[in-house]
C-alpha cells in the first residue's frame, strides 16, 4: 500500500524505530508490547480495536457501562471540535469515564499512543472522536497511488473529524461537475506503464481523474464520499452511494463485511460476512454456544436480529429509497486469501458480486414489500 511505503520512507529516514503487525488478531498484544507513540492503520484495525473493547466490557458484565463511556465520549469530543462549552455534567462524566474505561484502552495500546494516520477508507466521524477523547488523534488523509499517497490531510495543526482534511501545499485538488475529485501537482504520476489509452484516459489535461466523489466544507476540508464507478442506479432510477450504508453496517462487532446490492434492481440488499474473530464472544455473551459453526450462525435467529439492527441503524442515515430492504449472511469469510479483501482490505466488489451471482438472484426471486423499511 502506498501510503504504508510512504510513512515507512518517512521513518527510515527520520530514524524512527517502526514495527509491523500484518495479523489483525495479533494487533493488540503488539500494541502492548510495542508501545508505539504513533500508529498507522487502516480504518478496520481501529474498529477492531474498539469492538474488541466492547465485547470484552460485555463479557464482564460491564457492556452499560461502555456503551455510556463511548457515547460520553463522542458527545464530549464532537462539542470540543465545535469549540462549544462543554456543560459540567458533562465533564464530570467524563473524568469518571477516563478512570474507568478511556485510561485501560490507552494501556491495551500500549499507553503511549498520541497520534495515529488513517488512509485507504473512511474512518467515519464516531469512531474519530471516540479514539479523540482517549487521547488519541486520528489524522485521516486522502490520496492514491497515482498522487504518491497524501493529496489531502488532517494535520496536527488543522482537523476536522469526518474528513479527510485539508489540500496539502504544492498539491491543487477540484471537484468536477459530477463531484469527482481530480488532482494535480509534482506528486502526480506521469503515466501508467506502456499503457498510453489508460493514462489519456485518466487525465482531463494536467489534472488527475481520481474516480472519487467528495465535498469541500467551509473550512476547505475534503469529504469523501463513494467512488464513482461503485455508484449504485437503481431500476427507479434512484442513485445509491454503497459507502453511506456499509460504514455504519461494519461497525457492528460481529460483521466482518458487507457489500451492498441492488443497480438495476428494484430495491437495495446486502450480502453480509460474520467476523470469526468476534462472533464466539457475542455468541457467549448472549448464552449461545461460543463454538457455534460459521454456517449455523448464520442462520441463527439471534445472529440475525443483531445484523438487522445493525441495518436499521444504517438506514436512518439515508433515504428510504436508499435502504436495504433484504439481505444474505453468507456462511463464509471473506480474506485476501480467498480473492475478497485488497492488502489493505478494502473489498473486491466486482469479484464479490461475480462469485455470489446466485446468491443476489435468490434475494431478488422473491418480491419484496417495499412499503417496509428493511426486511429478511
Amino acid at each position: 500500500h502506498v501510503f504504508a511505503r510512504f510513512i515507512s520512507i518517512l521513518n527510515v529516514h527520520a530514524g524512527v524505530k517502526t514495527g509491523h503487525q500484518p495479523d489483525t488478531k495479533q494487533l493488540l498484544p503488539a500494541l502492548g508490547s510495542f508501545k508505539p507513540t504513533y500508529l498507522l492503520a487502516v480504518p478496520r484495525v481501529f474498529e477492531k480495536v474498539y469492538n474488541s473493547a466492547e465485547q470484552k466490557a460485555e463479557a464482564g458484565g460491564k457492556g452499560k457501562i461502555f456503551h455510556a463511556a463511548a457515547e460520553t465520549a463522542i458527545e464530549h469530543s464532537k462539542l470540543e471540535q465545535e469549540g462549544r462549552k462543554i456543560p459540567l455534567g458533562l465533564r464530570l462524566k467524563f473524568r469518571l469515564f477516563d478512570k474507568l474505561v478511556y485510561s485501560k484502552l490507552r494501556d491495551a495500546m500500549g499507553g503511549r499512543v498520541i497520534y495515529a494516520v488513517s488512509g485507504s477508507a473512511p474512518l467515519g466521524p464516531r469512531l474519530g472522536h471516540f479514539f479523540h477523547s482517549l487521547g488519541v488523534v486520528i489524522l485521516e488523509g486522502y490520496g492514491l497511488t497515482e498522487t504518491t499517497a497524501p493529496a489531502t490531510v488532517n494535520t496536527t495543526q488543522q482537523m476536522k473529524i469526518g474528513t479527510v482534511g485539508p489540500v496539502i501545499p504544492g498539491v491543487g485538488v477540484r471537484l468536477a461537475d459530477d463531484g469527482e475529485i481530480q488532482v494535480k501537482g509534482v506528486n502526480v504520476f506521469k503515466e501508467y506503464w506502456r499503457n498510453p489509452e489508460a493514462t489519456a484516459a485518466a487525465f482531463d489535461g494536467e489534472w488527475f481523474r481520481t474516480g472519487d466523489i467528495g465535498t469541500f466544507d467551509s473550512d476547505g476540508c475534503l469529504a469523501i464520499t463513494g467512488r464513482k464507478k461503485e455508484i449504485i442506479v437503481t431500476a427507479g432510477g434512484k442513485n445509491v452511494a454503497p459507502a453511506a450504508l456499509e460504514d455504519p453496517i461494519r461497525a457492528n462487532p460481529i460483521i466482518g463485511q458487507v457489500v451492498v446490492v441492488g443497480d438495476q434492481k428494484p430495491f437495495i440488499s446486502a450480502l453480509i460476512t460474520l467476523d470469526p474473530e468476534m462472533l464466539p464472544t457475542w455468541l457467549s455473551n448472549n448464552g449461545l454456544p461460543a463454538d457455534m459453526a460459521l454456517e449455523d450462525a448464520a442462520k441463527n435467529d439471534a445472529v440475525r436480529a443483531e445484523v438487522q439492527k445493525a441495518i436499521d441503524h444504517a438506514n436512518t442515515h439515508v433515504s428510504r429509497a436508499e435502504s436495504i430492504r433484504k439481505f444474505t449472511i453468507l456462511a463464509t469469510e471473506w480474506t485476501e486469501a480467498s480473492g475478497h479483501l485488497t492488502p489493505k482490505m478494502s473489498i473486491k466488489r466486482n469479484v464479490i458480486m461475480s462469485d455470489f451471482a446466485t446468491e443476489i438472484d435468490e434475494i431478488y426471486a422473491v418480491p419484496v414489500n417495499t412499503t417496509n423499511v428493511s426486511l429478511t
